[in-house]
């Protein structure tokens, strides 16, 4: 890469500053890069703008439509709602590994 890092609207690309989606490898600079994992969204998900319920809510889920989880760190995920749509954290018991 050359020249100085490009910053991402937070909540549009699955881009923070430890962690990035493979497919951005190259656009944008970060220590570790995650293939997306993929999972199931449960009735009542809710995606939110970080790992807490009482935090503001971004939107709820669609249920059975795919979230694509980048890091879990205990009961949240963190990534994106499909391959284009905004990201943010989810409660890990609300969603399911898809096979």
């Amino acid at each position: 890469m050359t020249g100085p890092s490009v910053t991402a609207d937070p909540g549009c690309l699955p881009v923070r500053g430890d962690l990035a989606h493979i497919k951005l490898a190259g656009r944008y600079f970060v220590p570790h890069y995650a293939a997306p994992m993929p999972h199931a969204i449960k009735p009542g998900a809710v995606l939110r703008t970080v790992a807490s319920d009482s935090d503001e809510a971004i939107m709820d889920l669609p249920e059975g439509e795919t979230f694509n989880v980048l890091d879990i760190a205990g009961a949240w995920t963190w990534g994106q709602l499909g391959e284009d749509g905004p990201v943010g954290y989810v409660a890990l018991d609300q969603l399911t590994a898809s096979a």
